[in-house]
């Protein structure tokens, strides 16, 4: 945190450089990365910082409030580095700028820039260091990142500066009850909740640079009772713990963490349902987990990662949990109705290396393949921090074969770069199972990622819009999948994603582009297209057993049932873009000429367009 090392020359050796363009990324690589983050925050905080001096606020001024996180710094520079890495922090830095620019909403400003004073109250509480700072309480409460959540008892609603001293590790807040005409505290010495269900291990410290503690079989570590605060809490399920405490207590929730342990060690990822500038916008209230969720996510979490512990290089695909520095539940609070088992939700941030926001899904097979996806985005983020890759006009006008709507060319790079991850992911699973079933669901994805990566890849070094350094990258995604490209499939996963791959390009073309009266003019959109569903890329995974439907008879390569399946439907739907995509698969498939291939290119000749 010194001002030489924020001032360090940042240069990329060539050779990290071609990991990452790979698709992969070593050790080396990846915490070259994460100090180009780090230097991108503290010079983003300097800008803060400087706006902040005139800024009118009843809290510790923020200069004096870094003060703090930089003695802080001095005594424990690595648990108070890492909080300033964690994604809530990038979050907030972000979003703040976005305010002063005009651009984003949210409380009072003096509240969120206060932010930085409760940040600077975890950061004295991580070193052990003494302060004294006056901080923002929302309805009493004064998120600490990185640690919880602390709860004045009996105190007065909205906005109202508190006050927080912290000493050895301890900490007491007060700030005015009810009435605002009295003061009410706690003491406590606040600390994370690993979750285990004890094939974790017992140990662990949380990604992000908290300690989660020491975990008793069964039980986190909760918050120590000091005067006036509260007894320790644990996160066993539905109050079962074998020490009889209560899951949160009454004046601190705890953030959790999920644990997990690999060849290389313990693992622990902040579950984060706290921190105000978790999300990836606008910031948000707590949303806590009931606990019979926190345990869900755990269990799948903890499967998820053993399925992320393959042997080998770190290749595309490939990733070492310990790097994800925060999950976000997106959507539930509760485990109940049951989830479903694919993610319907993820999504990253730029701004927050190395955090996901998701839905929780049933499937660990699903979890592992998000938590893949999602932090190949965080690895081009911080690359395009770092270089200049490409010019992009931002005009929405490129295929992207896992969108239902038109892409720029920085979502177009965004997306060839996480899914060749995703198809790295799949052909490690390909390689790692005996079973047949397995090998035909593996395959399929390994196959159809690929090509659909393939295809981008193609799109982007078309373009002309890549910078030197852009192309090397984009060439080196399509060395990795033409080198893919050749390695073997099961001949029937092969079949059903080179259909799948076709059957969302030509629905894609004919929801979304308007018919032209030549081959060669430009690419114009319907003025009625919307977000549609894709029901078939997941779908055509396992081919069915028994097909009914024209779709399953496709999936089963029957494309003559499929067709006359496809013809009947359309005889009451004539213009159903869906159907319609089918029809023209089924019939490609069943006659390959130069006639029904100039039909796959350009569908949207066959579809009524909508009148202006």
């Amino acid at each position: 945190m010194t001002s030489e090392q924020s001032q360090a020359h940042l240069r990329m050796p060539a050779g990290l450089f071609a990991e990452l363009a790979a698709g992969g990324g070593s050790a080396q690589a990846l915490a070259f990365l994460e100090r180009g983050e780090r230097t991108r925050r503290l010079l983003l905080l300097r800008t803060l910082l400087d706006r902040f001096a005139t800024l009118p606020t009843p809290l510790t001024p923020p200069a004096r409030a870094w003060q703090v996180v930089k003695e802080a710094a001095e005594r424990a520079p690595e648990p108070v580095d890492r909080l300033l890495l964690a994604p809530a922090t990038g979050g907030w830095l972000a979003h703040m700028l976005r305010r002063l620019h005009g651009t984003a909403t949210g409380p009072d400003l003096w509240a969120e820039a206060g932010h930085l004073c409760a940040l600077a109250v975890s950061a004295s509480l991580l070193a052990g260091t003494t302060a004294e700072l006056r901080v923002p309480l929302t309805d009493g409460c004064l998120a600490l990142p990185g640690l919880g959540l602390a709860r004045l008892p009996a105190a007065r609603p909205g906005l109202t500066p508190g006050h927080a001293r912290t000493h050895a590790g301890a900490l007491t807040l007060t700030g005015p009850d009810t009435t605002g005409t009295i003061q009410t505290s706690l003491t406590l010495r606040p600390t994370t909740v690993g979750l285990t269900t004890g094939r974790a291990g017992s140990e662990s410290s949380a990604a992000g640079g908290v300690p989660a503690g020491r975990l008793p079989t069964g039980c986190g570590g909760g918050a120590d009772a000091e005067a006036g605060g509260v007894g320790e809490g644990c996160a066993c399920p539905d109050g079962a713990c074998p020490d009889g405490k209560a899951s949160d207590g009454a004046g601190w929730l705890p953030l959790r963490t999920l644990t997990a342990r690999t060849c290389a060690g313990p693992v622990a990822v902040p579950l984060d349902d706290l921190d105000p500038y978790r999300d990836l916008d606008d910031p948000l209230p707590p949303a806590r987990l009931e606990d019979a969720e926190a345990w869900a996510w755990q269990r799948v979490f903890e499967e998820a990662v053993a399925l992320l512990d393959v042997p080998g290089g770190p290749g595309p695909g490939r990733i070492e949990p310990a790097l994800i520095r925060a999950v976000v539940p997106y959507g539930r609070t509760a485990a109940t109705p049951p989830a479903p088992p694919t993610v319907p939700v993820s999504a990253s941030s730029g701004d927050s290396f190395g955090g996901m926001v998701i839905s929780r899904p049933s499937s660990p097979l699903a979890l592992a393949e998000t938590l893949v996806h999602e932090f190949q985005h965080s690895k081009l983020a911080a690359l395009l921090h770092l270089f200049p890759l490409l010019d992009d006009d931002r005009e929405e006008r490129y295929y992207a074969p896992w969108r239902a709507d038109p892409r720029h060319l920085t979502g177009l790079l965004h997306g060839a770069y996480a899914f060749t991850g995703v198809a790295g992911f799949w052909r490690d699973r390909l390689a790692a199972t005996g079973d047949e079933a397995e090998a035909e669901t593996a395959g399929y994805h390994f196959a159809l990622r690929r090509l659909q990566c393939r295809l981008v890849v193609r799109t982007l070094l078309t373009s002309g819009r890549l910078t030197p350094q852009g192309r090397a990258l984009v060439a080196g995604l399509a060395a990795t999948l033409d080198g893919w490209l050749r390695e073997p499939v099961p001949p029937t996963a092969l079949a059903r994603a080179r259909t799948a791959a076709r059957l969302h390009r030509t629905e894609w073309r004919l929801r979304n582009v308007a018919a032209s009266s030549s081959l060669h003019s430009p690419l114009r959109f319907r003025p009625d297209r919307a977000f549609w569903p894709d029901r078939r890329t997941h779908a055509f995974a396992d081919a069915p057993a028994a097909p009914r439907t024209p779709d399953e008879h496709l999936a089963a390569g029957d494309a003559a049932a499929a067709l006359a399946g496809y013809t009947e439907q359309l005889a009451d739907r004539p213009t159903d873009p869906h159907t319609l995509a089918g029809w023209i698969v089924a019939h490609a498939t069943l006659e390959p000429i130069r006639a029904t291939r100039r039909l796959l290119t350009r569908p949207e000749q066959l579809q009524p367009q909508p009148s202006r």
